[in-house]
Formats: structure tokens, C-alpha cells, sequence
């Protein structure tokens, strides 16, 4: 009896903070890749040019509101008929020491990035009953300590906890939670730093590799923990980060180091 080949299985994910750096390369990567994207943001406009641009499903929310989040994984199944995996690339970036780090600051600081994390987990627990992949954004800064990095390291060491202790109770349903801690990547959010000469040479030098990331080269880890292949990875935190959380290069010639 013959049989018909194959068609080859694509993946229906969610990416959002899609219209940021990592996500827009996330969203393009996964199009890219014969993937269905349902992209979110919070800005319409240019969600629609992304979704010009790549194909992908638009939807416009506020990651920092749960039932939003809950509406949007809803949207992708009604749309897709199923979910595979969820990507949280949302962030911001505060660089204050605590002692001026208003409480506005802080709490929107807190809901941008923790907030949003864990709706993203919550949604997804209650939505893929058959399983899938989480993906979230942590930081480099969580894991080294960086001077005036109190609240985003805070928020980003919170993320990491969270990535931890879901995958240990999800599991069960087979729902894997992982996490990417990036360094410094060039993206509309860091142009602040990297584009100031002396803020940009003092950075680079605190990574190994002696440059910045790159939106692509997060956005390909985050798709290979979204991946079925990796259905035996979970509760992982993979440092994307030139080596910035743990690798220390050797002093130049004539440095006074120990």
C-alpha cells in the first residue's frame, strides 16, 4: 500500500514584544523558517509593518495585564487550531542605583519584566494542556553583579526563579520552561549606550568577545529552546552573552592585575 509523504510539520508560535529588537528577529526568523507567528506588541503601527513585512498574524496587547496576555495565547489557538510555543522577548532597561530609583520607577520596572514573565507562564499553563515550549528573556545582569542595575537585575534574577519553578510544575503536562539571559545586544532599547563612544568602549570591554550582540544571535536561541526537538530541555537558563556572566579574559600585556 502506498503512502503519501510527509508534509513537513511546522511549529504555530506566539512571539511577544515582537516589534523590539529580539522579537522582530524572532518573528522573522521563525516566518522565515515555514513557522506560523502570531506577532504581539503594543504598538499597532508597527506591528503592522512587521506583519507586512513577514506574514505574520498581528495582535495588539499589554504584556504587563494577565488577562491580555491570556487573550492573546487564546487568539493564536482559535487562529492556529493549536499552540507549540510562547516567546516573552519584553523588557526595558533602567540604570539607576537604588537610592534614586523613584517607586514609579521600580513598579513599572517590576511589571514590565517580571509582570509580563509570569503572565506569559500563567497563560500558557491554562491554555497548552498538550504541552509546548516557554520561552523567556532574563539578563546577563542577573547573574554578574553590574553597578546601578539594582532594579532590572531584580526583576531579571525574579524571571530566572520563575523559569525554575515552572518547569518543575509543568512538567507534568509536558510545558517546558526556559530562559535566555542576554548581554549587551545592539537593539533600539541599548542605543542609548551603544551609541555613546565612551559608554559603548567601556561595555565592550566587560565582554569576553569584545563586541555586542547581535538581535539574530538571541533570537536563534530562543528558537531552539521553542524547537520539539529540544523536548528534553527545560527549566535551563542559557547565557547569551559574550561571555560576560562568567568568563574573565586574561589582562592585556603590562596590566598590573593579579
Amino acid at each position: 500500500m502506498e503512502t503519501e509523504p510527509l508534509a513537513t510539520e511546522t511549529g504555530a508560535f506566539v512571539v511577544i514584544g515582537a516589534t523590539g529588537g529580539i522579537g522582530s528577529a524572532l518573528t522573522r526568523r521563525l516566518v522565515g523558517n515555514g513557522h506560523r507567528v502570531l506577532a504581539a506588541g503594543r504598538d499597532p503601527g508597527r506591528l503592522e509593518l512587521l506583519a507586512a513585512e513577514t506574514g505574520a498574524k498581528s495582535f495588539v496587547l499589554d504584556a504587563r495585564r494577565a488577562g491580555e496576555v491570556h487573550a492573546t495565547l487564546a487568539a493564536a489557538i482559535d487562529h492556529f487550531g493549536r499552540l507549540d510555543g510562547i516567546a516573552n522577548c519584553v523588557g526595558s532597561l533602567l540604570l539607576k542605583p537604588a537610592h534614586l530609583t523613584s517607586e514609579e520607577e521600580f513598579a513599572s520596572t517590576i511589571a514590565t519584566n517580571l509582570g509580563s514573565a509570569f503572565a506569559t507562564v500563567q497563560a500558557a499553563a491554562r491554555l497548552m494542556k498538550r504541552g509546548g515550549s516557554v520561552v523567556l528573556v532574563s539578563s546577563a545582569a542577573a547573574r554578574i553583579g553590574l553597578p546601578n542595575h539594582e532594579a532590572i537585575a531584580a526583576a531579571k534574577a525574579g524571571i530566572i526563579g520563575l523559569v525554575l519553578s515552572a518547569a518543575a510544575t509543568y512538567a507534568p503536562q509536558g510545558l517546558r520552561v526556559n530562559c535566555v539571559a542576554p548581554g549587551l545586544v545592539e537593539t533600539p532599547l541599548t542605543a542609548r549606550i551603544t551609541g555613546n563612544a565612551q559608554a559603548a568602549k567601556a561595555s565592550v570591554a566587560m565582554h569576553a568577545l569584545g563586541r555586542f550582540g547581535r538581535p539574530e544571535e538571541v533570537a536563534s536561541a530562543i528558537e531552539w529552546f521553542l524547537g520539539s526537538e529540544q523536548s528534553w530541555v527545560t527549566g535551563q537558563v542559557l547565557g547569551v552573552d559574550g561571555g560576560l556572566a562568567g568568563v574573565r579574559t586574561r589582562p592585556a600585556a603590562g596590566s598590573t592585575a593579579a
